[in-house]
């Protein structure tokens, strides 16, 4: 039986407008909507007076003078990024040349993925951090410290981030409360995302703010949940083997019967993603190195 994972997807809010949604975070949501996106990039600011901004999200001119209107009269001190996808990292520059600060992230640069198959929202492959954060890194503020994770999964150079005072993770699209996360490789690691997960969960964190969609305020049966889910592929990947399915492309057709064809394409990739990992830590043999059309059997 599937596991069930208890997605939030209530989110009340007007595009452009700044939200106070704690009292040290405010959250300025992009008119980007989409399959990848939800309701759009939520761009979250941390601290009053002396600030920092997490995934300022598309460069939209509407959408940065919403966020010059949002800061006005404040320091911006810097700008985090979680990871360079379209609709995370572009508007990191201009925002922090408005600003006067700097941009950090991942020193890691994606491998942008090669498929004609549409998985994500885009890599943004121009983009390079100011300054690069290592797992550990400090950044603080006046009444406010953040913590950088490297969180390596759905891309190679995730970051979330912890703010110390409240106990709470910016987790961008490491953890997403409406949605699983897309794992993709060459530059998307399953093996390395359901380390990160254990990582994420071992901290007890209250509250997880995703970059898209609604906070997650009870993470931990929710962390638990969205990694079970992932073994249950595993275990359905591991049956479609024990009845003789020796390809990705031929087992899709049995893992997703229930859904919609026209996702089956971007599934392979879901699949792929599990089938290197389990070729990696030795339940899985494959003819040659792991790819799409590889024929894979039990170890």
């Amino acid at each position: 039986m599937a596991v069930a994972i208890p997605f939030v997807r209530d989110i009340k809010f007007e595009y452009g407008r700044v939200q106070q949604v704690s009292p040290l975070i405010r959250r300025v949501i992009a008119n980007n909507p989409g399959p990848f996106t939800f309701t759009g990039t939520g761009v979250y600011i941390i601290g009053h007076g002396d600030v920092c901004v997490i995934d300022p999200g598309p460069d939209l001119a509407d959408h940065f003078e919403a966020l010059k209107q949002a800061l006005e009269g404040e320091t911006v001190s810097h700008v985090l990024v979680t990871h360079s996808h379209m609709d995370h990292s572009p508007l990191a520059h201009p925002l922090a040349r408005w600003a006067g600060c700097s941009v950090l992230a991942s020193g890691e640069i994606a491998q942008p993925t090669e498929s004609e198959v549409r998985l994500e929202a885009g890599d943004d492959t121009r983009f390079r951090p100011d300054s690069a954060l290592h797992d550990g890194t400090l950044i603080e503020g006046d009444g406010w410290t953040i913590e950088a994770i490297a969180t390596p999964g759905h891309t190679s150079g995730h970051m979330c981030y912890a703010l110390q005072e409240e106990n709470c993770l910016f987790s961008g699209d490491h953890i997403m409360g409406w949605s699983t996360t897309v794992i993709s490789p060459p530059d998307g690691d399953m093996d390395a995302y359901l380390t990160s997960l254990e990582k994420i969960a071992a901290r007890e964190f209250a509250t997880i703010w995703p970059t898209h969609g609604p906070p997650i305020t009870d993470p931990a049966p929710f962390v638990a949940a969205y990694r079970d889910h992932r073994l249950d592929r595993e275990d359905q990947i591991l049956a479609c083997l024990a009845t003789g399915h020796s390809t990705v492309k031929e087992m899709v057709p049995v893992m997703y019967a229930a859904v919609d064809q026209r996702l089956w394409p971007a599934a392979c990739h879901s699949v792929m993603a599990h089938m290197s990992r389990l070729v990696k830590i030795g339940r899985v043999t494959c003819d040659g190195a792991p790819n799409m059309d590889a024929s894979y059997h039990l170890a």
